[in-house]
């Protein structure tokens, strides 16, 4: 969506309550998931429309007013494969309780919503399958200041990350663990593409960030095929690019989730997801054996049972719930644990605690840490 010449793009006193994204404004993306500039432009093309998406982009805010009003400007009511489940309304959250939530319009619009009270912070996710732009903020009945910043974790994966199938934006897995475990993320889940490829690690590596999760394989399986060897080196090689120049960052490694139709169906090169998934693990744990002390392994296989795929291939609103009961603590404990050992001083995660209470002690024993 273009901007007119004489209205920016984004606007100056909505960008403190932005949270979510992590470049400028470009003239085919208001709120980009990539690069905007020339060097995005060598990822694939399915890659860079799905980064036109702004999928986790929300405001944050903290104060004692009654409502928020929000001016904005929608480009679109064709919402593609996902649906309704794309965003169609603004939500807003104190932490995971849905606050308020109004429809948003094709067009010009503004909006209202309750904001609640309490000691956490408003959260307000967008309509992003309508790809909006917010204009304006403005408290009702009170105050209101952008909420002050959180650890960023950087999300890459893809359709799964990105939350087809949850009920809306607020339900993708990314955005649970999000609000549940206090971390800005940037979601960089693409669907039909996360295949590994060496632009998306640079993207990454050039980051500012806290933690970075990476959990892609099922469009290597089929959407790109890969065999083992290749995808193999694609992984190793993206891992290698993130790592120069993170170093010492936490990277939490999971491996693809239960995908019943790939997990014993070869692809047009003889390979099948439960090989790739194996491929996955062992080359996290070769770097692990080579002394990459801040990588955690999680295998995807137990993360979801079958009941909790709404179509074979992503998970229901539970499964998302699920993911992010799971993940989110365990991204927050390597975030924590990696600045404790760098002498800076922050709460203490409880991600084995989660696993227990949600009986997935299996789990637990499953993961692997440095």
């Amino acid at each position: 969506m273009r901007s007119s010449s004489t209205e920016p793009a984004r606007a100056s006193e909505v960008e403190p309550y932005l949270r979510g994204c992590a470049w400028p404004a470009a003239d085919w993306a208001v709120y980009p998931r990539c690069d905007p500039g020339p060097a995005g432009a060598r990822l694939p093309a399915d890659t860079r429309a799905q980064a036109a998406l702004p999928v986790g982009v929300r405001l944050e805010f903290t104060g004692d007013a009654e409502a928020v009003q929000l001016d904005y400007c929608t480009a679109t009511a064709e919402l593609g494969p996902r649906g309704a489940g794309a965003g169609t309304t603004f939500a807003l959250y104190r932490g995971s309780k849905l606050v308020a939530e109004a429809p948003a319009l094709l067009g010009r619009g503004t909006v209202r919503l309750a904001a609640g009270a309490g000691p956490s912070r408003g959260i307000v996710y967008l309509p992003e399958g309508m790809r909006p732009v917010v204009r304006a903020i403005r408290a009702i009945g009170g105050e209101i200041a952008p909420a002050t910043p959180q650890r960023r974790w950087l999300c890459y994966g893809d359709s799964i990350a990105e939350g087809w199938c949850a009920a809306g934006p607020a339900g993708a897995w990314p955005a649970r663990a999000g609000r549940d475990c206090e971390l800005d993320v940037v979601n960089l889940g693409y669907a039909g593409g996360a295949r590994g490829e060496l632009a998306s690690a640079e993207e990454i590596a050039k980051l500012p960030a806290d933690v970075i999760s990476i959990s892609h394989g099922t469009n290597c399986w089929t959407r790109t095929p890969h065999d083992a060897p290749l995808f193999r080196a694609g992984l190793a090689s993206f891992l290698a690019i993130v790592r120069q120049q993170h170093p010492a960052l936490p990277i939490v490694a999971v491996s693809p989730v239960l995908r019943p139709d790939a997990e014993s169906t070869c692809n047009r090169l003889g390979t099948t997801l439960a090989d790739l998934r194996f491929v996955f693990e062992d080359v996290v744990r070769e770097r692990t054996r080579g002394g990459d002390a801040r990588i955690t392994l999680v295998p995807g296989l137990p993360l979801l049972p079958a009941e909790r795929f709404a179509d074979g291939v992503h998970p229901d609103d539970e499964g998302h719930a699920r993911l992010a009961a799971a993940l989110g603590p365990l991204i927050r404990a390597a975030c924590e644990r990696a600045a404790r050992e760098d002498g800076r001083s922050l709460p203490a995660g409880l991600y084995f605690a989660s696993f227990r209470t949600l009986g997935m002690d299996r789990l637990a024993r499953l993961v692997v840490l440095p």
